[in-house]
């Protein structure tokens, strides 16, 4: 409907026909021109001359909007989850490199006067960064942001959460790809499984409903599991999210060690022949369930299989300041550079819009993607 708003101003700039006289592909194509046209050098002087219901420099060319903004505080991490990153680490951004904390709310302020009304702080590890809790203070204090999000392995959870939500934080996605402690060991190569399971419980214990609980599906790994991860949702207000094993720099992918969606949900209705999906936004990338009766749901993140390009509205922040459109994607602008060089909120909201119109429709498949220089998961945030 925003999209659709937006075609409908810049028709009537125009003096175009009237609203109802035009179909909804016309509105659509009208959204997409319209994008294009704010590439322009004329971009900026049209903004300003026409009130927009979204800012037109979080607007790409196929007239998507970007409200949601992932910003990583950290490349460092606890773990060393098989699927996120090498054995042996990574190689790490030098201190004096990475956004530091007035950074990160300069930009995230920037971001979210342009529209955006959701942020996830995500790592590495976010909740090893000491200054955690005055980020998410500070980010509590934009005016017109609605969501601040973590994404954490859960490690240091219980200590922090009471802090956390006192100052804000308000969602949490909480990684843990086994509920076999052994195997928890031996997938991310590190102990604190019941440190994990402690943080579940107090996060719904602190009122967060639901918890995400993200679980990478590798075969071989844990896709015997799936049926005791349902279940784990039957008395607590969880959201179980089957993620398919990503191709990153360092982490071994193979494309047999993908499970896809389809086949995970064939081998839950076989279980739960009455699972009921559930209604999901626009740009949601989950696809979701639920065993009737049951507190909590599952739900599919489908990056590989089936992929949710068209309705993306994320933009990354990686923890040395670089800006990346695609998740996938490795092109990148450094917003860190421009922003210690002194560039004016003007120079840098048109930096982030040119990035933005320049973004591709959907990302380059699953072999190519797979082939593709990319940085690991871990120095990207998610």
């Amino acid at each position: 409907m925003a999209a659709a708003a937006w075609g409908r101003l810049l028709r009537g700039a125009r003096g175009a026909a009237s609203r109802r006289a035009c179909s909804s592909g016309a509105r659509a194509r009208a959204a997409s021109a319209a994008a294009q046209e704010l590439l322009s050098s004329g971009r900026e002087r049209f903004v300003l001359e026409h009130a927009a219901p979204f800012s037109a420099f979080l607007m790409d060319s196929f007239g998507r909007q970007h409200n949601y903004l992932r910003i990583s505080l950290t490349e460092k991490c606890n773990l060393r989850c098989q699927y996120c990153m090498p054995e042996e680490g990574v190689q790490l951004t030098p201190k004096p490199k990475l956004l530091t904390a007035q950074e990160i709310i300069t930009l995230a302020r920037l971001f979210v006067k342009e529209g955006v009304d959701k942020i996830r702080l995500t790592g590495g590890e976010p909740l090893i960064r000491p200054d955690v809790v005055d980020i998410v203070g500070e980010l509590y204090k934009l005016e017109g942001l609605k969501t601040i999000a973590v994404t954490t392995n859960g490690i240091n959870l219980t200590r922090l959460l009471p802090q956390l939500k006192e100052a804000g934080l308000n969602a949490i996605n909480i990684s843990l790809d086994t509920l076999v402690p052994a195997k928890f060991e031996f997938i991310v190569r590190r102990k604190g499984f019941h440190k994990v399971m402690e943080g579940i419980h107090k996060a719904t214990e602190l009122g967060y409903h639901p918890v995400k609980v993200n679980c990478v599906v590798m075969r071989g790994f844990n896709e015997d599991e799936v049926l005791d991860f349902v279940d784990f949702t039957k008395d607590l207000p969880l959201d179980v999210r089957f993620i398919e094993y990503m191709p990153f720099d360092g982490n071994k992918w193979n494309f047999k060690k993908m499970v896809s969606y389809k086949e995970l949900l064939d081998i839950i209705k076989q279980r739960w022949p009455e699972l009921e999906k559930l209604p999901y936004e626009t740009s949601s990338t989950a696809k979701s369930y639920k065993v009737p009766h049951f507190q909590g749901q599952i739900s599919f993140i489908t990056s590989m299989s089936e992929h949710f390009c068209g309705s993306c509205n994320r933009l990354r922040i990686t923890a040395d300041g670089n800006l990346k459109v695609c998740l996938f994607g490795n092109s990148e602008v450094s917003l860190r550079d421009h922003l210690r060089s002194g560039a004016s909120e003007k120079e840098l909201i048109q930096i982030i819009g040119a990035a933005v119109g320049r973004k591709k429709k959907q990302h380059a498949g699953t072999f190519n993607i797979s082939r593709m220089k990319n940085r690991p998961m871990i120095l990207i945030g998610g």
